[in-house]
């Protein structure tokens, strides 16, 4: 059964590195939280590594560019690692093509840039659904709008055996008061309908691997033992947690709000309840990372 925790730092000499989602506990999409800034500044002043993983459908550098909007300072994480970078290393690998039909809207195209940093990337063109050999899936048109809208377009691909290569697997996503669908619900649509979906963001292992390799770069050689995983998804966050095989704090103040009764911490039996319901069991919880 999970443990409530007052704060991180109650548990964080056990840790000698955080990997830490973005959204829901850091930021609301808007603004930064202060406690979590704070939390994460104070395991660093202590020797302490902290990762950002965040299911974004960009470059790492995007998103430290949308940080600084948010307002979270560089001093409260050391690197990022982000589901954009593992996709669009699969993506320029040929995963689904060379001819792709993009979802997304305007802000994701930088995906579709080129990473010099691989070894022979393929050249990837856009090309109408008719015309495409796979599709590239950054968020919906509209988030918005129910993922069905897409359902012809999907009967279409799934016909013609397209893949569809998802660049950030949440479900939603709250921006300030808003609930936002993201690419997670369009593949997930597309997969019950039958098309094949390749996910490379949180729970899957490609992210973790790549949070690990952040960590090697910054010359800190940590034992999974020693890591815990910081997010508010049950099915993203604690679930790659747990595939994992390391530790996670469950930010019940994020996405589950409601459900667990969080006003400051999380009502102990709304929690269980919910996180019965949802077959999760995280190591610790808590209402908001302070």
């Amino acid at each position: 059964m999970t443990k409530i925790i007052p704060q991180l730092s109650d548990i964080s000499d056990q840790y000698d590195a955080l990997f830490v989602d973005l959204w829901g506990c850091v930021h609301n999409g808007v603004t930064a939280f202060p406690d979590a800034v704070a939390a994460l500044q104070a395991f660093r002043s202590k020797g302490g590594a902290v990762v950002l993983v965040t299911n974004a459908p960009r470059a790492r550098s995007e998103v430290a560019k949308q940080l600084i909007r948010f307002g979270v300072p560089l001093d409260a994480y050391d690197s990022i690692a982000t589901s954009g970078d593992s996709a669009r290393t699969a993506l320029f690998g040929g995963a689904v093509g060379t001819k792709i039909w993009f979802m997304g809207q305007p802000f994701d195209r930088p995906f579709l840039q080129p990473m010099d940093q691989l070894d022979s990337p393929v050249e990837i063109t856009e090309a109408p659904l008719e015309q495409a050999e796979g599709i590239v899936c950054c968020g919906p048109f509209d988030p918005f709008a129910d993922p069905a809208v897409n359902r012809q377009a999907f009967l279409y691909a799934k016909t013609h055996g397209l893949k569809l290569l998802c660049a950030n697997p949440d479900i939603v996503v709250d921006r300030g008061e808003r609930r936002e669908w993201c690419a997670g619900a369009l593949a997930q649509l597309y997969t019950e309908m039958g098309g094949e979906s390749l996910y490379f963001g949180k729970p899957h292992p490609p992210i973790y691997d790549l949070a690990r390799r952040r960590l090697t770069e910054l010359g800190r050689s940590i034992d999974d033992s020693r890591i815990l995983a910081i997010g508010d998804g049950v099915l993203t966050d604690i679930a790659g947690a747990v595939g994992e095989d390391i530790d996670s704090l469950f930010i019940t103040g994020g996405l589950a709000a409601a459900q667990t009764k969080t006003t400051q911490q999380p009502d102990a039996q709304a929690l269980s309840s919910f996180l019965e319901a949802e077959n999760s069991s995280p190591t610790y919880s808590i209402g908001f990372l302070r």
